[in-house]
């Protein structure tokens, strides 16, 4: 993870005015010549005109040069339509990415996607099945290809073999979002180092599909602050909601809502709730909000989708029985938020 910061200034370019040539002694000759050429050409054009000559066709003008293309709209996969693409694999050495996680999770099966499909963030701790030429193995996303174009998956070494020979390199796939994939347990979250009463940043973990909104509360009443998503993965409140605790509503881009109560202001540690995005009864400090009424979000349209994406009301497709369990998203370790993929 790292902090945005301002760029350097850009250089100046730097330069002088150019050293000039002193006229030779034929240069009175050549203004001579000239005069005389430029006083012919004036005699010719007006006889021209005189005599009714066509002038000359002017050139056509310069085409213009072709429109940018449109740029993909950055969004996260989702809806359970089928992207054909390609693999690759790297290492994170253990670290949670560009998501912000602690670790990697402990089967080590992610994928870093290209700034398209991470979207800033928003597919962090989402789910894709990704199936190549041995079969289908399912990964959480934790990362960023900055290289990726989309449809580039760069999966951890451990998943790209579940589908393929290593010794290839690269192999192409087809993935798709799990929609509502198995839960780990309640949500979990993670206070930034340096938050305080002044300055507010929360990691959300365990939801199983993409998040669509974050909203943070002083207390159990009063008004809802809508936090904002960053890059690396934290949802922040600039200027701060109180001493805590807090109340924090989730919302997943398929409208699940929950809110988890009881969440204190201590940086750096991780605090598991009692409450579970969807699929299971809660206990204690947490309790599901009203489901959103909202229809269910469509990704932008990718220009590598094979077939439409489904109608809000499809039911998730089954995973398989290749897919291996979910990964559990590793917030059980506190240690200091990971930085960017290299």
């Amino acid at each position: 993870m790292t902090d945005a910061s301002a760029p350097p200034d850009a250089p100046q370019p730097a330069g002088g005015p150019g050293r000039r040539r002193a006229p030779g002694p034929g240069r009175s000759r050549w203004l001579a010549a000239g005069g005389v050429a430029v006083l012919a050409g004036v005699l010719g054009l007006t006889l021209a005109l005189r005599a009714g000559a066509t002038p000359a066709c002017a050139a056509p003008p310069a085409a213009a040069p072709p429109a940018a293309a449109v740029p993909v709209a950055a969004a996260p996969p989702v809806g359970g339509a089928v992207h054909k693409g390609k693999a690759t694999f790297y290492d994170s050495k253990g670290a949670g990415g560009n998501c912000s996680y602690p670790s990697a999770p402990a089967n080590r099966l992610y994928v870093a996607l290209g700034p398209s499909e991470y979207a800033a963030g928003a597919a962090c701790g989402g789910h894709l099945d990704v199936t190549g030429p041995k079969g289908t193995v399912r990964v959480l996303v934790m990362d960023q290809c900055p290289e990726c174009a989309p449809g580039h998956l760069d999966l951890s070494r451990e998943a790209f073999a579940r589908i393929a020979d290593p010794v290839q390199g690269v192999v192409s796939v087809s993935y798709r979002a799990v929609v509502d994939p198995p839960l780990p347990g309640p949500l979990a979250f993670r206070i930034k180092e340096g938050a305080s009463r002044y300055w507010f940043a929360v990691l959300v973990a365990d939801h199983g599909n993409p998040l669509r909104a974050v909203e943070v509360r002083q207390g159990d009443s009063g008004g809802w602050r809508a936090a904002d998503r960053q890059d690396y993965n934290y949802w922040l409140v600039e200027s701060g909601v109180g001493p805590g605790p807090f109340s924090i509503r989730v919302t997943d881009v398929y409208g699940h809502r929950v809110i988890a109560g009881g969440v204190r202001l201590t940086p750096g540690q991780v605090q598991r709730g009692t409450v579970r995005m969807y699929g299971g009864a809660t206990a204690g400090g947490g309790r599901p909000a009203a489901r959103s009424a909202s229809p269910r979000p469509s990704a932008s349209p990718s220009p590598r989708a094979s077939s439409p994406r489904p109608s809000p009301s499809a039911a998730p497709a089954s995973a398989g029985p290749s897919a291996p369990d979910t990964p559990v998203v590793p917030l059980a370790a506190e240690a200091p938020a990971a930085g960017c993929r290299n």
